[in-house]
């Protein structure tokens, strides 16, 4: 895939990305050492990309253990487990592994092990991982993430993605892969006023893209991520190779006076059971599209509070009979839960439902860019075919045996093949 050089003279100065396609990561325009809200010390060119190295300080771990140990949970009805929200015990259980044993200091060095960097776009530090593959020509592709999920999501495909000969796969389907923390999210900058829309979330990552020097790439998501992939897609669609959707959104077709003709009734029975799913799953999403500043009083001030929120998601969203433990490690859960107790991004993230919902002028019209789509069984909501063609590009449809809401951790195998047997499609 053809790279064009940034004009930026502090880039084109560190070589960030040399003409001659080396592999490898970029190099180092300033270091930014973390602390979370913080910025780094040195003035720097706002387009530089800076290396980025996660180092949570003492005292905010310090901090988060003493709020653990000082929990006051609530009292519960008797033999009731889920049905009223996340259950005591199991909660009380995850508060003592998260105190006592999670190892912070761990998951940081595994993280790091990847590259991560920051660059300012729309006035804002917007952090990602830039990792390059070892094999020449590999497509770029850019991988966004959704609620309440984070870059972390990805660490179990990034190897696959960018190395596929080292797991199995063929060198042809290599990825050069950009994994953003949307704004309000992980590393990256809060927003500070209002607007930051998907839309406007789509102009960033373009933007990002743009940068790096990404002329044409490929782009996948779930969650919000698939959300701000279709904005991008109807904006930018001359930079797009393709787009690859493990949630796929579409309403009824436009214009159409009977819109369940031609759909199969198993699709509709899908689709109706899905929907029926979401009647008592829908409170999350109201409270953050109406009241997000209210709620995040509560979940920014008790680390209990915000591991009760996610983990009842992550439950209730995956394919995993009620024992989310069967397809997360609790290590898996906490980092995710604290890396948004760290960076104190709850309330911010929960702000894009409320951006969505009071955004403007959100019709996207057609999407023409060639656009494949991962079918998992317990995805939140189900689109029947029919409708995805009359929204999108439709030219591929891949219905997943097993698998839930957050597929790059619950099957990452299942996810790679079907991106990379995606893009092997497209020219």
């Amino acid at each position: 895939m053809k790279r064009r050089l940034h004009v930026s003279a502090v880039l084109v100065a560190l070589a960030f990305l040399s003409s001659c396609g080396e592999a490898g990561g970029p190099s180092t325009a300033a270091e930014d050492t973390n602390t979370p809200g913080g910025e780094g010390a040195a003035a720097i060119d706002s387009t530089a990309i800076r290396r980025f190295q996660i180092e949570v300080p003492d005292a905010v771990l310090a901090d988060l253990k003493d709020r653990l140990s000082r929990t006051r949970f609530p009292d519960e009805l008797n033999d009731v487990g889920w049905a009223y929200g996340t259950d005591l015990q199991y909660l009380k259980a995850l508060v003592a592994y998260w105190r006592d044993q999670f190892d912070w200091r761990e998951q940081e060095r595994r993280l790091n092990d990847f590259d991560h960097f920051k660059t300012t776009i729309d006035g804002l530090d917007v952090h990602f991982i830039h990792q390059r593959s070892p094999v020449d020509g590999a497509r770029p592709l850019l991988i966004t993430h959704g609620w309440p999920g984070s870059f972390v999501e990805f660490t179990k495909i990034i190897g696959p993605l960018t190395d596929p000969v080292a797991h199995g796969g063929q060198a042809a389907d290599a990825f050069q892969l950009v994994i953003p923390s949307i704004p309000g999210y992980g590393f990256s900058d809060k927003p500070r006023e209002p607007g930051y829309s998907p839309a406007r979330m789509a102009d960033i990552l373009a933007a990002l893209m743009d940068r790096l020097g990404y002329e044409r790439y490929g782009a996948q998501g779930g969650d919000w991520g698939s959300i701000i992939t279709r904005a991008l897609a109807a904006k930018y669609p001359d930079r797009l190779i393709g787009i690859h959707l493990n949630m796929m959104t579409g309403g009824a077709p436009p214009g159409v006076d009977t819109p369940d003709a031609g759909v199969p009734v198993e699709e509709l029975e899908r689709m109706r059971a899905r929907q029926a799913f979401m009647e008592n799953e829908r409170g999350y999403g109201q409270i953050q599209g109406s009241k997000p500043q209210t709620l995040g009083y509560g979940l920014n001030d008790s680390p209990a509070g915000l591991a009760a929120w996610i983990v009842e998601k992550f439950r209730t969203w995956c394919d995993c009979e009620g024992d989310p433990e069967r397809k997360f490690t609790k290590d898996e859960l906490l980092t995710n839960i604290t890396l948004y107790w760290v960076t104190e991004t709850i309330t911010s993230s929960t702000r894009l439902y409320y951006e969505s919902r009071t955004a403007g002028g959100t019709g996207l019209g057609f999407i023409k860019v060639p656009t494949g789509a991962a079918i998992f069984p317990k995805e939140l909501f189900f689109t029947p075919r029919t409708w995805a063609q009359a929204r999108y590009n439709l030219v591929h449809w891949t219905e997943m045996p097993r698998g839930g809401h957050f597929a790059a951790m619950e099957e990452p195998e299942l996810l790679v093949n079907d991106i990379r047997a995606f893009f092997r499609t497209l020219k």
